[in-house]
């Protein structure tokens, strides 16, 4: 697939895209190309989200054709787990140096996929353009296809540069390469009636974990998982599932919309996050798939989920209750981990709407109540002063926010791509509540909030002295 400017226009205008259809004149676009602005973190870029798309795809090798710095900095940095092959973990570059820059790097990314199929043996070669290989003109499509031949594998070419635009334009590419390499070329064995893909879930932490099981009970099947523990041979056959399911993302929205487009699968976003997004998700999935009989086996599902989870979330809402928090994290989750704190019986009194469809942010204020502070932009001064302006006891966002939440002596939870717990479904709810509670209640906050013996000393003499 090659990057022109009609195809990075077009993903950026995405129809389906809440940023786009809902926001008029200059607002238009503007999350999906924002500019970086001189003290602010980027937050990935195009390179950064094709990467963050594909790579849990964990029986394929994935190989960097640029610096070795490129992939050094997109690995082992999110929390996508596998149930089963570990290849993904690898990471492959053809570390081009300055001769390769000046000189050309193509035999080098050819040798490199070679030796990859003969010591690894992956189902699929997935090969990933960099700013340096797209500046320099390396035609990274037609030495993935002689390759090809060779090798006797999928060798699929990434066009994501990084210069191209931001982590969210590179989702949106690797769906588009998935759609044109990968989508509809390999039939399943069998298919049913209640076959489902999930779009947008990366199973961070193992969280569809907690998931797939209680859609095992229903008798629906997970066709696809695009991509969090998924093989290469199920995203082939993705096209013939009965229903695409969005997970807090509109990352992958393009992708969802244009198979719909061509294989007539509806689609509908929903969230693990929360007793009442979890059952949303799965009243929703039943009605779309239209079997009666599914819908009330469904409902007796969420009546046995929920009473025994009320059972094990009892003793943390007793200690939870009151507590003020302060979110900060993007997308679908800003809103949606609201939901899942209420629950607990806390009380969200600020977040962010960084990344937010205008959906998302009447979410959001409906949670919030009048009261409840959003904020657009949340570098650490502010946050700070959103901090000490609402008394919260806590700060829920991002592991880079954690210094921050350090400074203002407050707990952190970590919420984002870089977690080690599981907080999506039922059994989420009770890791998400214990890991507050744990934050929460650590002795540590005493210490810390008192004054420094130093400073207690020196008080003590200014007391004395007068």
């Amino acid at each position: 697939m090659k990057i022109t400017q009609s195809k990075i226009n077009e993903l950026l205008t995405e129809p389906g895209c809440e940023h786009n259809h809902q926001k008029n004149g200059e607002k238009k676009n503007k999350a999906c190309k924002q500019q970086a602005q001189p003290g602010a973190a980027q937050g990935g870029c195009s390179f950064d989200g094709a990467m963050i798309a594909l790579v849990p795809i964990t029986d394929a090798a994935h190989l960097v054709h640029g610096p070795i710095a490129c992939a050094g900095n997109s690995w082992g940095s999110r929390g996508s787990l596998s149930s089963g092959p570990m290849l993904y973990k690898k990471g492959f570059t053809t570390d081009l140096s300055e001769n390769d820059i000046i000189f050309g790097g193509e035999k080098k990314l050819y040798k490199a996929i070679q030796h990859v199929k003969n010591n690894y043996n992956p189902e699929a070669i997935f090969v990933y353009s960099t700013c340096v290989t797209a500046l320099i003109g390396e035609d990274v499509d037609a030495v993935c296809k002689a390759a090809e031949k060779k090798v006797g594998i999928r060798v699929i070419p990434v066009n994501a540069p990084g210069f191209v635009g931001s982590k969210n334009l590179g989702n949106r590419l690797a769906g588009e390469t998935l759609l044109e390499y990968v989508v509809g070329t390999v039939e399943p064995e069998y298919t049913t009636p209640l076959d489902i893909n999930l779009i947008g879930e990366y199973n961070i932490a193992g969280e569809m974990w907690n998931v797939t099981p209680l859609l095992e009970k229903l008798g629906i099947r997970i066709l696809s998982k695009i991509t969090g523990d998924a093989r290469y041979k199920e995203v082939c056959h993705a096209h013939r599932a009965k229903l695409n399911v969005m997970i807090c993302s509109k990352a992958l929205i393009n992708m969802a919309r244009k198979m719909e487009e061509r294989y007539g699968i509806p689609y509908i976003e929903e969230s693990f996050y929360g007793i009442d997004d979890m059952n949303r998700f799965l009243r929703n999935v039943a009605r779309k798939l239209g079997d009666p009989d599914l819908q009330q086996r469904t409902e007796r599902l969420i009546a046995e989920e929920t009473a025994k989870l009320n059972e094990k979330l009892a003793p943390y809402r007793a200690r939870l209750k009151g507590k003020r928090v302060v979110l900060y994290t993007g997308g679908v989750k800003s809103w949606s981990i609201i939901s899942a704190a209420k629950d607990l019986g806390m009380e969200v009194v600020a977040t962010s709407t960084k990344k937010s469809t205008e959906e998302d942010k009447a979410r959001i204020q409906k949670l919030l109540g009048k009261d409840g502070i959003t904020m657009s932009k949340g570098n650490p001064q502010e946050l700070i002063r959103v901090i000490g302006e609402t008394k919260a006891d806590m700060l829920i966002a991002g592991g880079r926010n954690q210094y921050t939440a350090l400074k203002a002596r407050i707990p952190f939870l970590d919420i984002n791509q870089e977690r080690h717990h599981a907080y999506a479904g039922y059994e989420g709810m009770v890791n998400m509540a214990r890991e507050l509670d744990e934050a929460l209640y650590s002795p540590v906050w005493q210490q810390v909030r008192q004054p420094a013996p130093w400073d207690l000393e020196i008080s003590e003499q200014l007391t004395v002295n007068s």
